[in-house]
Order: structure tokens, then sequence, then C-alpha cells
């Protein structure tokens, strides 16, 4: 029998099970707790409604290290802090309605020692980082013959892909032809090096450009990846050609690789931090990586693929090379991404660059940096950004950069992004992102009200000055021209409510910088010479995207350079030409 509410208290547990709850990350946890008179028996998870991959390492960690040490003073997954409190809490509840009364949260798990044992690995190719790049490059390095390790640091696979959108740029795709639209590679190259501000490696840029299709339809059809009947229109970019997964969620992409990477016997090792290369003379020959217990090296005789992505979440490594970027500034980046991958090139002469080049994302939490999908309404061309004055201060769909500066110099350095009933519906998010758009109308970062007085007073707008404003805006919807910031894309009049206002701010995203790779995918010396052995993929590497990353091409760029990795990888032994 399941029980529900609060019991009579007394030193130990009252036999039975028990329900809880708890909110997580995004939604609610819950969890069913067996007791014993005196011990906790079972713990399951029966709900969880946060972000699927990442949550599923502290509900299936969590339990087990609580029924392990027979309390709560257990240590959250990193990277998953928000799930990791939700499913504490909810045991915490759950052992409240049996009437027990000791805080078990004060009980301390205990940490296994660190040992001198090392366990050796032998395989072909071994890549660091099971995010997009990685999973991609192991998977391509396999079907060219190789037997491939991945290891992650992390507890969960999927670094900052996971949380992404993945939206994918492509010129040429099948939804452009289907809503006959015009592209080509010429045109998306050239939209990517004026977006870097011509900073880029053009023959790297070429490459991204001339193989991105192939790779949409590679993730399509060999990895399974679905892309639904649409696309979206990012800033910078000069035609709408970004492809939307499944749920517009890195989780279809992640999970789609994970399944692949699984059938083709791929072993993915998680909380495996890399810490240095192996070298035999100038060639690099594998990883030396630790557990909390045992020291791992991990063999590779064709070579190492770096994919650990780029170091928005290493506070001190931003501010070395921007000091502006500093603790002061959010990122939407998940906690491993640290620029391990980096140092650990330059340790063996990897040569770097646009190490300055950090961007920001202009629609983020104002409290935790996540950036918000909710937001991607602007993406569909009718939202506007207005400031505490009502007044709208940049186009909504310039460049990712030029946004966020234009942001920061308004008033409480936030924005915030006004749309109608009607631009909700059309676009989806609330269906999408429903965890998300339901946990921010709670936490009050977005508001919803049926007149534009009610929801500009919910943040204290000047609600006169915005109703000009859409008044302005409804015009120039009219006429086809926004006459104050020429906005790019199809303009739509505001209709009838409920209105909708998202309170936002920039946060650190993507770092432009890494290491430098050529267009084989191998890593680079500072004299330009291949280092023997070493090959690089993802955000780690540097020159794709000069001083600023169009959205979408991120992950355009982990597929086009993660093939090729893993490609040449597999072939090293054959040497690259």
């Amino acid at each position: 029998m399941v029980v529900m509410g609060n019991l009579s208290m007394g030193e130990n547990f009252k036999e039975g099970t028990y329900l809880g709850s708890a909110n997580g990350y995004k939604g609610e946890i819950k969890v069913e707790v067996k007791l014993s008179k005196d011990k906790i028996e079972d713990i399951k998870v029966i709900s969880n409604t946060d972000t699927p991959i990442i949550s599923d390492a502290p509900v299936n960690i969590i339990p087990k290290k609580v029924l392990q040490t027979q309390g709560l003073g257990v240590d959250v997954v990193a990277g998953a802090t928000g799930t990791s409190r939700g499913v504490i809490a909810a045991i915490n509840n759950a052992i409240k309605f049996s009437g027990y009364k000791t805080d078990l949260r004060r009980v301390k798990e205990t940490k296994e020692k660190f040992t001198d044992k090392v366990v050796e690995h032998k395989d072909d190719v071994v890549v660091i980082g099971a995010g997009g790049a990685g999973l991609i490059a192991a998977i391509e390095a396999k079907l060219n013959g190789a037997n491939v390790t991945v290891i992650e640091k992390m507890a969960f696979p999927g670094g900052n892909t996971l949380i992404s959108g993945a939206e994918y740029a492509a010129p040429e795709n099948w939804v452009q032809k289907k809503e006959g639209l015009k592209d080509s590679k010429d045109q998306f190259f050239n939209d990517t090096m004026k977006g870097g501000d011509n900073e880029s490696n053009p023959n790297l840029v070429r490459v991204l450009a001339d193989n991105a299709l192939d790779g949409a339809v590679w993730l399509k059809d060999y990895v399974n990846v679905v892309f639904e009947d649409r696309q979206m229109f990012f800033g910078g970019h000069s035609v709408k050609r970004s492809l939307v997964p499944n749920g517009a969620s890195g989780v279809e992409v992640i999970g789609k690789l994970m399944a692949k990477a699984k059938e083709l016997g791929i072993p993915v090792y998680l909380e495996m931090n890399a810490v240095e290369l192996i070298t035999e003379g100038n060639r690099v020959v594998g990883v030396k990586a630790l557990t909390p217990t045992e020291t791992h090296n991990f063999m590779g005789k064709n070579g190492v693929i770096i994919a650990s992505g780029g170091f928005g979440s290493n506070i001190e490594m931003r501010k070395k090379h921007d000091p502006r970027m500093d603790e002061k500034i959010l990122s939407t980046n998940t906690t491993g991404i640290t620029g391990d991958g980096i140092v650990m090139g330059e340790k063996v002469g990897a040569a770097t660059t646009d190490m300055e080049f950090i961007q920001t994302y202009p629609v983020c939490d104002p409290e935790n940096g996540a950036l918000l999908y909710t937001g991607d309404v602007r993406l569909a061309g009718s939202a506007i950004l207005v400031n505490k004055e009502g007044k709208r201060f940049v186009e909504e769909l310039d460049r990712r950069d030029v946004i966020s500066f234009a942001i920061t110099k308004q008033t409480g350095g936030v924005g915030y992004l006004f749309w109608d009933q009607a631009q909700l519906d059309k676009t989806e998010v609330a269906v999408h992102h429903k965890g998300e758009y339901e946990a921010l109308l709670r936490r009050g970062i977005l508001v919803k009200a049926d007149t534009i007085d009610e929801a500009a007073k919910h943040f204290g707008i000047d609600a006169k000055e915005l109703k000009t404003t859409v008044e302005k805006y409804n015009e120039y919807a009219k006429n086809g021209k926004d006459l104050e910031f020429n906005k790019r894309g199809g303009l739509v009049a505001f209709t009838e409510g409920p209105y909708y206002i998202l309170k936002n701010t920039p946060a650190i995203h993507h770092t432009m910088g890494g290491l430098v790779i050529d267009s084989k995918g191998r890593v680079l010396d500072k004299n330009g010479n291949p280092i023997e052995g070493l090959f690089a993929a993802g955000e780690v590497t540097g020159d794709i995207h000069g001083k600023n990353r169009l959205g979408s091409n991120a992950i355009t760029d982990i597929t086009v350079f993660g093939k090729i990795s893993g490609e040449n990888a597999a072939k090293n032994l054959q040497k690259v030409n």
C-alpha cells in the first residue's frame, strides 16, 4: 500500500512505502520510498520532467548513493544540480510523510579513496568527449575500420550539444527546396565569413560550407535523427536555412548518436576525466584519465581525437583572454566545458587561435544564465525586444554579439521580449519546451496577461511607451518595412492578447577560439605542422567562426569536422596526405 500524508512522529521509520515530490530544474519529480523499521530499503523515481539524458544521471545515481549511505547528505551530480536537488528533496519529503523527524540530510556520504591502480586500455582511436563532435567522430572512425573508445568526464554524455536547440544550418536542404527558397554553398560560405568579421580561416569555412548538407543527410538517414518539417531563421544568415531536430532539442541528436554508438559497439566511459595526452617521441599515442579511485591509460595506436568543447564555464580562462567575461557574466554552458582539451593540446605543442573571441547569447535566464528556448519565438520574426522604457533598441534578428551588446547598455542590463498569443501558437515553443515555459511562468521571469498594461506592470515597464512601440511595429508590418531597424524576415503584426513578456539577459554561449586544425582535422603546432596522432573537432577548435559564430552553425561544425577527424584518425597509420 502507498501511504501519503503526515504520520505520527517516532525515532524509527514507520514501515511502508511513501510518495514524495519536489520541483526539479524544469518540473516536478516524484519518488516512491520503501522503509523498514530501521532502513531505507528502496527508492524509485516514478516521474521526472527534467531534460532527458542530463536528468537520467542524478535519477540513477542519487537514489543509489542514498541507499548506500542511508542519508541525504550526498553530493549533487555535476552539471545536473537542479535535478539532483529535486530528487534529494523528493526523497526527503517522502520520508517526512512517514513521520520520521531526524534530518537525514546531515548524514554525509563517505568518499572512496584514490588508489595506485592503473588500468590499461588498447584501441585504435581514443576520443575525448562524448558530446556531439566526439560521438560523431567516434562513429565515423568505427565506420572506417577502427576500434574506438570514448571517454567523458561528466556523469552523462552530450556536452553543450545536449542542452542546445541543435538546429543545423545547411544550404540547399530539403525543407528549403520544399519552400522554394534559393540558397547555395557559396552563399552560406559568404554569410559565415561575414558573420565572423572575416577572421575565419577561409579554407576551413569552405570545407564547412561544401559538406554541410551531406552532414545533415548523414544525421537524418544514417544516425536516424528526426528533423521537423520546418526551418528557423537565425541572425546573420541571409536566408532561412536552419533545420530543426525533433522537439527543437539536442536530446534528439545526442540520444540518436548514443544509440548508434551502442549499435556499433563503441564503449562510452562516463565520469572518466582526461588529464594528459600520452606521447612517444613526437607522436600522441594515448590519454591518461582519472576516476575518483583509479588511473586509466587509454592507448590509441592510430591517434587521439580531442572533442572536449570550449571553455565557457572556466571563469579564469575566460578572463585571461577577455577580462570583460568575468564571474559577473553567467554562462549557458554545462559545467564540464572548461577548456581541458585546449590545455592538454597546448602541453604537447599545439597552436591556438582566436581565444579572445567569446560569444554571448542574448536571450538567457537572468538568474542562472540558461539559454531560454521559449525565447525562440523571436526567431519567427514577430517578437520584439524592448527595454524598461518600453522602446525597441536593436534589430531582433541581428547577430548574437550585436544584440547582446545592445542589451547590456539598457536599464538594468536586461531586455524584455514581447509577443502575443498568435505567435506563441505559431512557433509552438510552449509545446516544444513545455517544462521550461511553465517553470518561467512559475518563477515570474515570463508573464502572461490579457492586456499590454497588465503585462508591462509585472516588470515595471513603461506601458504607455510599449503600446506606442507595438502600434509602430504593426504599421511597419502593414507596410512591409521596419523603418527603425530594417528587420529582416517577414514582419507580422501583433493582434489580440493574451500577451507575453520574457525578461532576459546575455550569457556566455560559445568560445570561438581553440586548437588550430587543418582541413583534415589534424591539430597543428606553432609552425603549422601536424602533430602526429592528434586530431580535434568541435568547439575545442578555432579559426572556423572568426569573431562571432552564426546561430545553428555549431551543429554543422561538429558534424562536418567530427566526421572528417574520425575518418582521418581511423586511417592515420596509412598516413593522411
